[in-house]
């Protein structure tokens, strides 16, 4: 059952209705009925796989708690990861390896017979898995206690606002909520509901909106270049945050409404200042999850420089396979590993570069420049999570890297760029040098924002052939690359 579906409008307000008329005692056990129900609307027979697991992680949290510390208490908490590990594999990753082994065979001249696997794709597999896995690692830490009741744990994993799409909650914040006794709260259930309205808003107004566009480019990319493909790609952008934000609030606003408070999924992260901060903002739940339990498992940025590289490549290769099963995720998420490492190795020189050029001084512009530049490449980096194959990924990479005519185009459009850009780093050089304090402390106070004419003179008539030199590149030039 889709959020944005009648069926979910017929179903949460009874939920709500009979949740809050129910004594506390029977709660758990309705809402447990009910996510089932929600999961099942779909396919019925699925909901074994979430049996499956939940029920081989709630006995080896159990056994792992009686047992001292050795080598059974691993042994449970590995074959407890294999069994999740395996499910996940079967469903979501088996034909794409199987297809890989095939090209290799192929290669090889070497005979390969092993056939595609026919199953459909389980409604949030990857997010319940991760759910459950989180629940195992804790016990084995110790950084929880093994839950006794299995049906509990159970609702723990089926918990319908958020097994879809997330977020992906831990045991030890989510777990005890199930024993809490729940009133009903008006202030609360308004402000439930105005965040799943605000959901519905940017997941039906906005994101199904501009799929309309970004669909029609990318499904045809042949027939779009140039200006057309780079607009897609950055509406994209926004496509993939209103839709999957739109999911959490939603997920976020109904359990709210529920008396139960899930954690933030995404904060703001097109207003991120570098790469680092964009996968602090974006999709929250499961950059912590991999970093409480891959990346600093594998020495985080306790071990030598090279390892931590190492570590961190792994981490965004695995965090790419997670989002599909093709190799255009996987590249999305390496490139994004390499973004990060290239961030980490270059800090001491953009320092240097930003006290040459005077940025220190100027917090705000600094600020400016460092959302504008992430947003740029982090933008840039979704037409590899969009394209629908790694052979339309290379042909509509001739509008980043392009040849030809085009490569003619884009070499004059940059060489004149620069020269422009060159002219106002002299132009910016020479008049902070004279008046850097009193631009700082007019231009950019600490109080409010004023503006001194003198200034909005000189950067309007130094930023104006750039501006023109862009325009006219973009008229003059059809950009068919």
């Amino acid at each position: 059952m889709a959020f944005n579906s009648v069926e979910f409008l017929v179903f949460f307000p009874l939920v709500v209705a009979v949740y809050f008329l129910l004594p506390h005692f029977l709660r758990w056990f309705f809402l447990l009925g009910a996510s089932c129900y929600f999961y099942m609307s779909w396919r019925p027979l699925y909901i074994l796989i979430i049996l499956l697991s939940s029920s081989v992680d709630f006995a080896a949290g159990l056994l792992m708690e009686k047992m001292a510390r050795g080598s059974w208490r691993k042994a449970l908490l590995v074959f407890s990861l294999l069994v999740n590990l395996g499910v996940l594999f079967v469903f979501k990753y088996f034909n794409f390896f199987n297809d890989i082994a095939r090209q290799i065979a192929h290669l090889a001249g070497i005979g390969y017979a092993i056939p595609v696997l026919d199953v459909v794709l389980p409604l949030g597999i990857s997010f319940h898995t991760f759910q459950s896995m989180s629940y195992a690692i804790d016990v084995y830490r110790g950084s929880i206690k093994a839950q006794r009741s299995y049906g509990t744990y159970a609702l723990f994993v089926v918990f319908f606002p958020q097994l879809i799409a997330g977020p992906i909650e831990r045991a030890g914040h989510l777990l005890r909520q199930f024993y809490e006794e729940h009133y009903f709260d008006y202030n609360r259930v308004v402000d439930g509901l105005r965040l799943m309205l605000w959901g519905f808003f940017k997941k039906i107004v906005i994101a199904d909106r501009l799929a309309v566009y970004v669909n029609s480019v990318y499904n045809q990319v042949d027939m779009f270049s140039g200006l057309t493909f780079i607009v897609a790609t950055y509406l994209f952008a926004y496509q993939i945050f209103c839709d999957f934000s739109g999911y959490s609030d939603i997920a976020i606003g109904a359990a709210r409404v529920l008396g139960f408070d899930l954690m933030d999924n995404f904060n703001r992260p097109f207003a991120a200042r570098s790469i680092v901060d964009f996968w602090r903002r974006w999709h929250i739940s499961l950059s912590t999850w991999f970093k409480d339990y891959v990346y600093i498992p594998l020495g985080g940025n306790r071990v030598g420089k090279w390892q931590n590289v190492c570590a961190l490549l792994l981490v965004f290769l695995i965090s790419g396979l997670w989002h599909g099963a093709k190799l255009n995720f996987v590249y999305w998420g390496l490139l994004h590993g390499l973004l990060i490492v290239a961030f980490l190795l270059t800090r001491s020189f953009r320092e240097r570069i930003a006290l040459f050029l005077g940025l220190s001084v100027c917090p705000r512009v600094s600020r400016a420049l460092s959302v504008g530049m992430t947003f740029t490449i982090t933008g840039a980096s979704w037409f590899l999570f969009r394209v629908n194959s790694m052979r339309d990924a290379g042909r509509s990479s001739r509008v980043f890297f392009p040849r030809g005519r085009g490569s003619r185009y884009w070499g004059l459009f940059t060489l004149r760029s620069l020269a422009s850009a060159w002219g106002f780093y002299v132009f910016w050089r020479r008049f902070m040098r004279i008046n850097r304090s009193f631009v700082c402390g007019i231009v950019f106070p600490a109080s409010r924002w004023r503006c001194d004419g003198r200034f909005i003179c000189l950067a309007f008539f130094q930023s104006f052939p750039l501006g023109s030199l862009m325009i006219n590149n973009l008229s003059t030039s059809s950009f068919d690359l």
